[in-house]
Parts: C-alpha cells; structure tokens; sequence
C-alpha cells in the first residue's frame, strides 16, 4: 500500500512528518511525503521518496521583523502560499496513493482530491485545529474569552481559513471536472461524517476537549526522523564538554534579517546571566563568537537539548515538545500563528517562564527570564514531569494504528 503524506509551510511543519512516515516505512507500507522543494533532502534522509509541492515557504505569513506586516498584508501572503499550493497538488496526487494523510493546511485541498479519485483520507495536524471552549483558537493568538467566547472564535478561524482556501479550491475543482463546492461546504460535510483526525502533540500540554466531536483524538508527538548513526559535530561535543550546560538560543523559521540585532542581544543576555550559550543560526542568522558562546546549524533536538540548561526558541509545535521530551526548561519568544499558544501552555504547566512577546525583547528581559528558569528547580521538575508523561505516548504508533484499522476496514 503507498501511503502520501502531504504537508506544506517551514521545516518545523514538515519534519514530524518525516518521523511519522519513517515509522509507517518500517511497518511495511510505501511512503511519500509531499512538500516544497528545499525540504527534498529532509524526508529522502528518512527513507521517504519526495514528491514535489509548489508552495513557496518564504511566503508564509509572519511577521519577520520587530514590526512585521499589517493583517491585511499576511491574509493576502497567505492566500497566494494556499493558491500556490493548490496548482501543484494535484500532481503530486498523480504519482500514486492509496491512502492520504492531511496536514492542516493541505487538509481543505485534499478532501477535494480525495472525492474525486476515492482515495481515502485521515487528518494529520500538529495544532488543535477544532473550536472548543476549553482555548481560543491556536493561529490568531487572541486570548481566552470564556467558554462561548472561545467556541465563536473558533468558528471564526475556520471561517477566515475557508475563504483563503476558496480561490485555490474553486481551481482545483474546475481542473479536476468537479462541480463547485466551497471549502466551506466541504469541511462540514467532513464535520457531519466525524471524519477522523489525529492530532500530533502531546497531553501533557493539551487534554483532550470534551466538547470535541467524534473521531478528533490527541495522539502523541510525531518526532522528525534521526538516524541511529547521527552525531553532534565534534567543535559542538567539545563545546559541551569544556563547561557547565549551555543555553540554546535559536528563532527557528522566524525573525528573518534581525540576526545582528537578535546576536547581539542574545550574548549580551547570557553574559548578564551568567551563562554559556548555543546560538542556532536559523532564518534570522544568528551568529556570534567567544569562548562562552558558539554557533551553530540545524541539529538534531533529540541529540542537542538534553544537555542545555534551558532553551530560549519562538514556540513553535516541534521546538516546544521537544524540550519538554528533553526534561529541559524554556524561554519562549513568540513571534506570529501558533507560537503564542504553545508558549502559553508551557507557562501554564510550569516548564516555562511567561512569555516575552518578540516585539517586548529586550536584553535585561531575557537575561532575568533565563535567571529564573536555570537557577529555580521548579522549572525544570515541571519540564521532567512532561517529559516522563510522554514517555507513555506513542503517536506514531497510534496513527499506525488508524491507518490498519481505516485500511483493512
């Protein structure tokens, strides 16, 4: 059976994936995985064969600088990433699936495409997409507003994402020979149906709601693919060794063109910290040198974080579960979409410090930030109490699982 998993937006909306693929891989089953083309090298390193998608990563919505875009401006990137998208699918499809797993933002596209060639389909998202009255919705960041409150901006996010969808799904429809169906229509005849959704983070930062429909579980992290032979590189063994732990500053795909300013505010916290530190390069490019600080490329989480100190990162889905699966304590710096969510929920459970917004960082900030979550041992007892509450968790595994069950049923 070939398996297409089809996810689209930066590194961290596509790595999990190449974990979740690589598991399905060794269960036996062919595996794709359909992204922009810069991430090819990323899912062949897992084993996976690369299809191509069209979506231009750098076009994500986000604000890039202390200012970022106006709404306006990120509404229309947004709609010309889901546009892009779109004219591509489709060939990717093309190359041979029998069964189609859908992130979230290739979900709305996928439903369509999974009408017309009766290809099954089972939702794969890293973010809890479904309106509750337990959060607000994840991607506009807005704050908790009562459990009506809550449940009528959820609405609204699936709403506002229907319409950026409409003008890639009204193309894609016409080009597959289909009649018109809006993205709106389309996603409650998913809701009436309960078609399934596996969402891939971890319990320990979001429960279940109770209030969600049937066939939406929380299943576990999907950790991007390490192979059994990977090593950190020696100048950063050497660096681990020459000290106490470090601290790892890194920005992920976020604060593209702030790297002088954001290095240089980052050393300056560690030093009046008192504290070494791991710069990651990132899109932003941070970059310094000294004998108390190195920097560094993309490496492995699984291999780097359980030797920090702490992690000061932007909050993403993948960076915020995997120090927590390290036992290691946080400084998160949200920038835009999700970010502020998932720091919320691990200032909430303790393992770390109240967010500083990306627009409030200053030095002094993120110095007394990082005094506080290295040197008070709550922080890092609540970090290892989440981290041994995922040890039970297998989300891959449960994804397994539901593929068997949607297959063989």
């Amino acid at each position: 059976m070939r398996i297409l998993i089809a996810a689209a937006g930066s590194r961290g909306d596509i790595a999990p994936y190449t974990g979740l693929g690589a598991e399905l891989r060794r269960a036996g089953y062919e595996v794709a995985l359909a992204a922009a083309d810069p991430f090819a090298p990323l899912v062949r390193a897992a084993g996976l064969e690369f299809r191509s998608l069209p979506a231009d990563t750098k076009a994500r919505p986000g604000p890039g600088t202390g200012t970022g875009p106006d709404r306006r401006e990120l509404m229309r990137t947004a709609a010309a990433f889901v546009t892009d998208l779109g004219r591509g699918f489709a060939d990717a499809v093309d190359g041979g699936a029998d069964l189609l797993l859908l992130s979230a933002t290739t979900a709305p596209l996928g439903w369509h495409l999974a009408e017309v060639t009766g290809i099954p389909s089972l939702g794969v998202h890293l973010q809890p997409t479904a309106p509750t009255g337990d959060f607000p919705p994840t991607v506009p960041g807005v704050r908790p507003l009562g459990r009506f409150g809550n449940r009528m901006t959820g609405r609204l996010a699936l709403r506002v994402a229907d319409r950026l969808h409409d003008p890639a799904v009204t193309q894609l429809r016409r080009r597959l020979g289909l009649p018109p169906c809006s993205p709106a229509a389309m996603r409650r005849r998913q809701e009436r149906a309960n078609r399934p959704v596996l969402y891939g983070f971890s319990t320990a930062l979001v429960r279940r709601p109770a209030d969600w429909r049937p066939g939406l579980e929380i299943v576990g992290t999907w950790w991007p693919h390490v192979d059994a032979d990977d090593r950190l590189p020696p100048e950063v063994e050497d660096f681990l060794r020459s000290g106490p732990p470090p601290v790892l500053v890194g920005f992920g795909s976020m604060a593209s063109g702030e790297g002088e300013r954001l290095s240089d505010l980052a050393v300056r916290a560690l030093r009046r910290a008192g504290l070494r530190g791991i710069l990651q390069a990132g899109a932003a490019g941070l970059a310094a040198e000294g004998d108390d600080v190195l920097t560094v490329g993309d490496l492995p989480h699984a291999l780097l974080f359980p030797r920090l100190a702490a992690v000061v990162h932007h909050a993403g889905a993948g960076t915020s579960a995997a120090a927590l699966r390290a036992g290691v304590p946080a400084v998160t710096v949200p920038v835009t979409a999700d970010q502020p969510f998932w720091a919320g929920r691990l200032a909430a459970i303790g393992a770390a410090a109240d967010p500083i917004p990306f627009r409030s960082l200053t030095a002094e900030a993120l110095a007394e930030a990082l005094r506080r979550v290295v040197h008070r041992p709550a922080y890092a007892q609540a970090a290892a109490g989440a981290a041994e509450h995922m040890t039970g968790e297998d989300g891959a595994g449960r994804v397994l699982l539901a593929v068997r069950q949607l297959t063989d049923g």
